[in-house]
């Protein structure tokens, strides 16, 4: 298996980006861009750390982000499974990106930035909803952003191709496989939804 050693060789082999391909990038948030990004209730997470790089999907049922300054996005930390992978590699790696979706858009939106974690208490309380604050708050300040080209979503079908989860595992089928059956199955699939709904928020 041949692979590609060097910055050069991989410039050689694709060669050169187009212009619009470079010419997208702002290094704040611009009026198009910020009625795009407003409009997103899903993005990933995307943070590298000295385990390793992680990827995790945020997601409200508003903006999944708010907009400190046009240099800055905040995004509050909802409820999950306290493993803390992203977090624990913001606080040791500030380097971050968000990829935001909208369903139905053919296109993607990425921020690259440096992000850290904040427990301010007057932060935690813009996102306030039912009594409940997020436990900490993610601040980025951007550095890029820019929208992807469109091919992935159009090749993938993501949109347009209808509900493909018939026959999936579930979680509890996962963890139950991982398990040896210790923990999971039925009964965690069972049991997940009423859960959810006690700690959405």
């Amino acid at each position: 298996m041949k692979f590609i050693q060097s910055l050069e060789e991989l410039h050689s082999h694709y060669g050169i980006p187009a212009d619009t391909a470079l010419r997208k990038v702002a290094s704040k948030m611009t009026p198009e861009y910020r009625a795009w990004i407003s409009r997103s209730r899903f993005c990933v997470l995307s943070t590298v750390g000295p385990e390793g790089t992680d990827a995790t999907p945020r997601g409200d049922d508003g903006p999944v982000i708010q907009e400190l300054d046009e240099r800055t996005l905040a995004m509050p930390d909802w409820r999950g499974n306290n493993r803390l992978d992203a977090l624990r590699n913001i606080v040791r790696d500030p380097r971050t990106s968000l990829l935001f979706m909208v369903a139905g858009s053919k296109n993607v939106v990425r921020v690259n930035g440096q992000a850290r974690v904040s427990v301010d208490a007057q932060l935690r309380a813009r996102f306030e909803r039912n009594g409940l604050q997020p436990r900490s708050v993610v601040v980025l300040k951007i550095e890029e952003v820019y929208f992807q080209c469109a091919r992935a979503l159009l090749r993938s079908g993501l949109w347009s191709d209808g509900d493909q989860s018939e026959g999936l595992p579930t979680p509890g089928q996962l963890l139950a496989a991982l398990t040896d059956g210790a923990v999971g199955g039925a009964t965690y699939d069972d049991a997940w939804s009423g859960r959810a709904a006690k700690t959405m928020w």
